[in-house]
């Protein structure tokens, strides 16, 4: 700890942390362990937090997670969608196609900013909110292969570090995406969709230098 931090939000922050990596709570006794800290401490901390509804605790007295961390939560996709908006313009503007950047939410892939190119005469209609399963699409599948750590092979040849589909989503057209790598707390895909028999050789590279660019805004 330093002079600038807050010692009493520092272990806070790591109550959160602690409950958010356990599927069935956490006693005030753990806890005092896993902190180094003293139970009273402790129960000040659980009361602070259940205060604001981020911590909330069950009949047997284990802490757990509680409702108002999704307050929190849904503020952070307009962050996401703003830092990421300045390479997909350049992506679609670039390509000439429909650039996205798309997120985990569940066991499905959804896209939460899209951006059209502005000079082509026909584009994919792509809209923010489309959601599709992780399996399907360029952009779950570059997903999964980040969170397996797997190179699966493609029909084009092998796993260059994006995922290319043809027709998963919608008939005639076909997908490149890549994974956010490297970025804490959030798990995603840049890509794009165009009309299109086979994806051109370039686009795998330049999606994934978009998804390099917008790894780097949001760390």
């Amino acid at each position: 700890m330093t002079a600038e931090t807050s010692q009493t939000l520092d272990r806070g922050l790591r109550v959160l942390k602690l409950l958010a990596d356990t599927d069935h709570g956490l006693t005030v006794t753990e806890l005092s362990h896993k902190l180094g800290v003293n139970r009273t401490v402790v129960y000040r901390l659980l009361a602070t937090l259940e205060q604001h509804a981020l911590v909330r605790r069950d009949l047997g007295g284990r802490a757990r997670v509680g409702l108002g961390v999704l307050g929190l939560g849904r503020q952070v996709h307009p962050l996401v969608r703003e830092a990421a908006m300045p390479a997909l313009r350049s992506l679609a503007e670039d390509i000439g196609a429909t650039a996205h950047l798309t997120l985990v939410d569940g066991a499905e892939a959804l896209a939460v900013a899209v951006v059209e190119p502005t000079w082509t005469d026909y584009h994919v209609a792509y809209r923010a909110g489309f959601r599709h399963p992780l399996e399907r699409g360029a952009a779950g599948k570059a997903i999964l292969s980040a969170r397996q750590q797997v190179q699966p092979a493609e029909e084009e040849g092998e796993w260059r570090g994006y995922a290319l589909t043809h027709g998963e989503l919608e008939a005639g057209a076909c997908g490149a995406a890549a994974p956010l790598l490297g970025v804490t707390g959030v798990e995603g895909s840049v890509g794009v969709v165009m009309l299109s028999e086979v994806v051109p050789e370039r686009v795998g590279t330049r999606v994934m230098d978009a998804a390099r660019e917008v790894a780097e805004a949001l760390r």
